[in-house]
């Protein structure tokens, strides 16, 4: 009895071994993580550049408002 619960136990533990991902799944994981971390660069280079549009805009606004009370004056 001892020598069939060895067998079906080394047996179930290489099912497990077995269903592991294959090197090919494994690749086109890594694949997809390094897509995934370009993406996100990506958002953030967008919104960093959005911001410093946006600051610009409201610099130039400021410049505007600033400089229109000094051209009256003259």
């Amino acid at each position: 009895m001892k020598k069939v619960l060895s067998i079906v136990a080394a047996t179930a533990m290489l099912a497990i071994v077995a269903c592991g991902p294959s090197a090919e799944e494994k690749a086109k994981m890594e694949a997809q993580k390094q897509a995934d971390s370009i993406a996100a660069a990506t958002r953030t280079a967008d919104s960093i550049l959005q911001a410093e549009g946006q600051m610009l805009d409201t610099a130039a606004a400021t410049m505007d408002t600033v400089a229109a009370p000094a051209e009256a004056a003259h």
